[in-house]
């Protein structure tokens, strides 16, 4: 719903408003966030089957300030080729697929829709446990195929009781672990900054090292994000710890396994392995796919569709069109991703000033001329919008003259300088 101080375009609108953003929608997208979209009053355009070498060309032709996507790749020079994008949302948990560190340099945002789809990712890795534990599609592929065989598909071990790890105790690991308990299943979990409160918090028993992890688990649900971090983070040690016979179900990134140490497990160790994703993904929705794990006995797998329910899609939408609204209306950016966590400030100038016109462009002009950089700022208005403090964090101290300099100008209260603690 529209806000008091964004209101919803009406019939007294005129016409030639400019929009609320532009925004290009480069992929498939729900309906009901075009048209929250076109309610708050952007201009929506509509190109979900856009082929990936004209995305920048795009950008660049509609002038377009915000690009939506869900599995198009992003390509730095796509980003490079747009003139005035400054936001960019990927209708989805991971942005893999997006080039951030190009964002970053061209001053873009990337923002995601972190936990919308994490119920519908949970309930898919529980349907590939399930068929992984009971051989569902084998036993559907020999019904079909006319063949009777109760006698080899009467040979399974059951769930209750028995060990789920879980890989990365995110929002989607949690809803994986809670299903798990739901089955009678001990649940232990394995993160990188997981800890021993917040594993009990989610029902779990802790584990500090994801090789003791991969010992103790029957069922492993891996569910972290692909990053240089995770890169074949479930890899040769992992999986020579693996029980024989163990199920490994993924649901996060083809990148976070690695490959060639799982077809040996697989070969080896009997391990049977449930995969949503893949190395080896067609660019596409639709397409040859060659990816040859699929090949191997006691492989299941899913066409990457672990987010695509209607509900999670509508979830997605609907934060969607609140990130864009946040961005339009305030400049911020929810579930920002490339936004940096610590900047190289060493000083704090704080500047209290009467709220006029021309007091930030005079101290600006002071800190350039010292070839003072500025970080970043804030400019805290006072009840009653008299009064104001500037918050600039600097990489230089200014010198006792600039300090002079700011505070001889018009309007300025007074002037402060503090040291900013740096982590340790």
């Amino acid at each position: 719903m529209p806000t008091s101080a964004t209101p919803a375009p009406s019939a007294s609108t005129p016409e030639h408003s400019a929009p609320a953003a532009r925004v290009l929608i480069a992929d498939k997208m729900e309906k009901s966030a075009v048209d929250g979209l076109r309610a708050f009053g952007c201009e929506v355009l509509l190109k979900p089957d856009i082929a990936p070498d004209d995305l920048g060309k795009a950008l660049a032709e509609s002038d377009a300030e915000v690009l939506v996507v869900r599995g198009r790749k992003v390509s730095g020079k796509a980003i490079e080729q747009a003139t005035k994008l400054g936001l960019i949302i990927r209708a989805g948990a991971g942005y893999d697929t997006i080039d951030v560190a190009t964002a970053s340099r061209r001053g873009v945002f990337v923002a995601n829709c972190p936990g919308k789809n994490s119920i519908a990712v949970a309930e898919l890795a529980w349907g590939l446990i399930l068929s992984a534990d009971r051989r569902i599609p084998d036993q559907v592929a020999d019904l079909r195929a006319g063949t009777w065989n109760k006698k080899e598909y009467s040979i399974a071990q059951g769930l209750h009781g028995r060990t789920l790890g879980i890989v990365g105790l995110g929002q989607i690991g949690q809803e994986i672990a809670k299903r798990g308990r739901a089955f009678g299943m001990r649940v232990a979990a394995w993160s990188r900054n997981l800890t021993e409160e917040r594993a009990e918090a989610a029902g779990c028993d802790y584990c500090s090292n994801i090789v003791n992890l991969a010992k103790m688990s029957d069922v492993i649900s891996v569910s972290v994000a692909a990053n240089e971090e995770t890169a074949n983070l479930i890899g040769e040690k992992f999986f020579a710890a693996l029980k024989h016979g163990a199920i490994l179900v993924n649901t996060s990134r083809g990148s976070v396994v690695d490959q060639t140490s799982m077809t040996a497990a697989i070969r080896e160790k009997k391990l049977r392995a449930a995969l949503d994703v893949f190395a080896k993904e067609p660019a596409s929705g639709t397409g040859t796919f060659e990816d040859p794990i699929v090949k191997e006995p006691g492989v299941y797998g899913t066409h990457h569709v672990g987010a695509s329910t209607d509900q999670a899609q509508q979830a997605v939408a609907a934060e969607t069109v609140r990130i864009v609204r946040e961005f339009v209306t305030s400049g911020r950016v929810p579930n920002c991703i490339n936004r940096a966590a610590s900047t190289t400030a060493t000083t704090l100038l704080s500047v209290r000033h009467l709220n006029r016109p021309g007091v930030l462009a005079h101290i600006f002009y002071t800190l350039g001329q010292a070839k003072i950089n500025v970080e970043e700022m804030e400019n805290i208005i006072y009840a009653g919008a008299d009064a104001a403090l500037a918050r600039i964090q600097l990489d230089a101290a200014p010198t006792p003259e600039n300090l002079e300099h700011i505070a001889r100008g018009e309007h300025v209260l007074a002037v402060g300088i503090s040291q900013i603690a740096r982590p340790v």
